[in-house]
């Protein structure tokens, strides 16, 4: 029961302010469908932190920490700079069914990508190797980041008319730039 609870307290609160609960809110103001979301982050999830459990002390073992702390720099930069390209659908126009894959569908795709190499992916991986057993430590981090993104699922399809979606792309942008600097700056030193 402690590696559930240790699980579940350390990734909720690495969660909060994180990307994907950015990500969250976007989802949510874009489709205003907060369950096939809820859905998504809660498979996304299992099955990301599932991979990075079973198989993240072998990929770690592979690089060393510097080049790992480049590569993940490098990838927050992409990531600052794709966050300013809108999408092709005006936000009054978007499509509540999330097109082809659907709203579930595109949470799932959305929300594990984000997930690689965020952070509480990081701290899955920490915790697996420290905490068995290992279907405690998923379904503790799964619970964390629950904890942390349904209520920002649920708020933002509510007050999704309110939200400066512009502003949430540039303020997204900002924290990836900024995270990829901290990566390189702290690679370099």
């Amino acid at each position: 029961m402690e590696s559930f609870l240790t699980s579940t307290g350390l990734v909720a609160l690495a969660e909060i302010g994180d990307k994907t609960q950015l990500l969250s809110l976007i989802l949510a103001a874009r489709f205003r469908r907060p369950w096939p979301i809820i859905a998504g982050i809660l498979v996304a999830t299992l099955a990301n932190h599932a991979a990075a459990s079973g198989l993240g002390a072998w990929l770690t073992s592979l690089a060393s920490p510097t080049t790992l702390r480049w590569v993940l720099g490098l990838s927050f930069l992409a990531m600052a700079a794709w966050m300013l390209v809108p999408d092709k659908v005006e936000v009054g126009e978007a499509d509540r069914n999330g097109g082809r894959l659907g709203v579930f569908g595109t949470t799932l795709v959305a929300f594990f990508l984000a997930e690689m190499g965020d952070k509480t992916q990081v701290a899955t991986v920490l915790l697996a190797a420290n905490y068995p057993p290992l279907w405690q430590v998923v379904a503790g981090t799964t619970v964390g980041m629950l904890l942390a993104n349904v209520p920002v699922v649920a708020l933002g399809s509510r007050f999704a008319e309110r939200l400066p979606l512009r502003a949430a792309r540039l303020v997204a942008a900002a924290v990836f730039l900024a995270l990829g600097l901290w990566a390189a700056i702290a690679g370099v030193a």
